[in-house]
This record gives C-alpha cells, structure tokens and sequence, in this order.
C-alpha cells in the first residue's frame, strides 16, 4: 500500500476550480489544517463567503477524489468561510474591522431600496456572516422599524458608539439619534459629517460586510456620499418600469464618475403572484433588470416579487427572509445575498488575483 502525503493529496486537489475565480483551490489557498494519520485525511477547504453556492458540491469533489487515493481509507473535510478584505476606495475613511462596505442604492426612491438593504444584511448573517447596516438615507431613515430594533439611543463606550444590534446584524441610524417627529434638515457638509462620524465613530467591531443604505438619487449629496464612503462595490435597485431603468442608468454613470464598481442590479417588484389562484403577473412590466445588465455589462443578482409578506416584514419590523422563510420573496432575497457575496469576493480579489496565504 502507498504511503499518503500531504503533496499527494494536494495535487489531487488542483482537480477542483473556483468557477468565478478560475483557479484551482490549492493554488488559492483555500485549502487549510491537512492532518494525515496513516491513511485518514482531514483538511479544511476555507471559502471566501459563507455563502458560497458550490460549498456542497466542493465539499463532495474533493471528498471523493481524496478518497479515490490509493492509500486513503477515511477522509473528513471541513468547510469554512473567510471573507477576504475589499481593496476599498482610496483617500477615503477607513474603518477598523470592516472587510468589505456594500453601497445599496437607486435611481429613485420607492423602488424598494431600504427592504433590499435590510433584507440582504440579514440574509448574509443568516448564513454565518458578521454584518452590519449603516442607515446613509438620513432624510428617510426607516432601517430601525424595519429591524424592528427600537429608537432607544446608542450606548456610548470609550467615546464611540455602540451600533443597535437586531437579528443578528449591528445597524446605525439618524432615527436613533434624533426625536422620531424631528425633520431631517441638512444641507451637504452637515450630511457629510453626519455619515464620517458613522463611518469613524461608531465601533463596528469585526464586520465581513457592513451594507450602506444610500440616500435615493444621483445629485450632488449622493455623489459626494458615494466618494466619502470608501466603498468595495454598489448594488442598484430597480424595478422592471421604464421609468426606474432611466434613473437607475444616472446611478451607473455617478458610480463610474468616482470608480466605485458596480457589483450588479436587483430588480425589485419583479411580478406578483396571486396567493389565490398561484398566478404571475407582471405589473410593472418585465425584463427590464436584464436589459439594464445587458446594456452596461452588469450582473443581474436576482429579481424579486412583490407579496404582502415583504409589506408586513417592514411593517413589524421583522424581515420577510425572517418572518415568511419559505416565501418566493425571502427565497429570492437569499440569493440575491449568495450572488452579492459572490461578486464582493470577486472583486476584492481583482485586478490581480490575491492568493489566500495557506496555514502551516
């Protein structure tokens, strides 16, 4: 019988490629802790997302072709998630502990951009991310119902504050810090110091993703905030009506305009199924996110349907992926949240293809 090696083992492993990566899992690091005790092989194949959805048939490649090894009697593989840290924008504000700050933002408002956000922040914590959300949309801040989190202020620890945490993901908000009946007047440099003072004096901790819920628009409050934010990728909500496609092409051009890299749309109140009858119907038009895609070379992330459930999730400030996880909506904004991960690892390894240090 052969005598089993680690370089053994691991050149079997070059078999299996990252299929947005392109590489195979040895040489990007990903593979982590290998013991070899006669002929039982155990190792860890470390992911880039939590989310990843081919951890399953990864998990089962590699399980079989170890096991085909001549000398191999028993194989373990451990699958584990470490996200790497995004390139970010430079000259921005850094904050300790963040790998990666999505921007979720729309042409217009009314399209669904808050439910996006708060939705998808809680997806990517349901399967084992650390998330945090950063309510930007300070004249319409509405994260804290829809969290269901309460407007008690912020605890202040060692002259930071401490984000509100509600299911599972940390969050800051306006609505937390002002009367709930209190406008919201601030002209540009106010508004600006209002999200640099979320930005560097809030303690966020260790986040994998911290999701900013942008302000509606492309003037100049939005282009400001999207070079303020040092952000690793923009998610742009839409619906399919023509009116929400032609803004949402002023979005693509401001983030061009500050090279921030649109990671891909949403399309947002896709179709409505009749809960009665099972019945699709396309209100507000089809195909109008892919059309969008097709024409900048964008990624569509999903499409999502209306359904009263995502309207009584915010309203009780339970999200729909929370309160309905069997629902067509939560389903879709599950994986709206694998494809945005996808993306983010993705990007965060480009233009030169970073190599996870593999562990001694």
């Amino acid at each position: 019988m052969s005598q089993i090696s680690e370089e053994i083992v691991l050149d079997a492993l070059r078999q299996i490629i990252d299929p947005d990566l392109r590489k195979d899992i040895v040489t990007l690091g990903f593979i982590r802790d290998m013991e070899i005790s006669g002929g039982d092989v155990s190792f860890t194949i470390m992911l880039t997302t939590p989310a990843c959805p081919v951890k399953e048939e990864m998990e089962s490649d590699a399980t079989a072709i170890v096991s085909n090894l001549e000398g191999v009697t028993s194989v373990k593989v451990r699958m584990d998630a470490e996200v790497p840290q995004g390139r970010g924008i430079a000259n921005n504000v850094a904050i300790p502990g963040v790998k990666n700050i999505i921007a979720v933002s729309s042409g217009k408002g009314g399209v669904g951009k808050s439910t996006v956000a708060v939705n998808l922040a809680v997806a990517l914590a349901a399967d084992g991310a650390k998330v945090g959300i950063m309510d930007a949309d300070v004249y319409g801040p509405n994260i804290p119902m829809m969290l269901g989190s309460g407007y008690d202020q912020p605890e202040v620890e060692n002259g930071q504050l401490r984000p509100v945490e509600a299911h599972g993901i940390k969050m800051i908000s306006m609505a937390v810090l002002v009367p709930r009946d209190k406008p919201m007047i601030l002209r540009g440099p106010m508004l600006h110091g209002v999200v640099r003072q979320f930005l560097s004096d809030v303690n966020w901790g260790e986040l994998d993703y911290l999701i900013v819920d942008m302000p509606p628009g492309t003037g100049d409050v939005q282009l400001s905030l999207a070079q303020l934010v040092p952000v690793q990728g923009a998610v742009l909500v839409t619906t399919p009506q023509a009116v929400s496609l032609s803004d949402v092409r002023r979005a693509v051009k401001m983030f061009e305009t500050v090279n921030v890299p649109v990671l891909g749309v949403i399309e947002n109140m896709s179709y409505f199924i009749a809960p009665d009858t099972g019945n699709k119907y396309e209100i507000f038009g089809s195909g109008g996110g892919q059309m969008l895609c097709d024409e900048y070379g964008l990624n569509l992330l999903g499409e999502v349907p209306m359904g009263m459930e995502v309207r009584e999730g915010g309203d009780n400030g339970v999200p729909v992926v929370v309160s309905f996880p069997d629902s067509p909506q939560a389903k879709a904004f599950r994986k709206v949240a694998e494809e945005v991960a996808r993306q983010v690892s993705i990007e965060a390894m480009k233009p030169e293809l970073v190599i996870m240090t593999r562990s001694q």
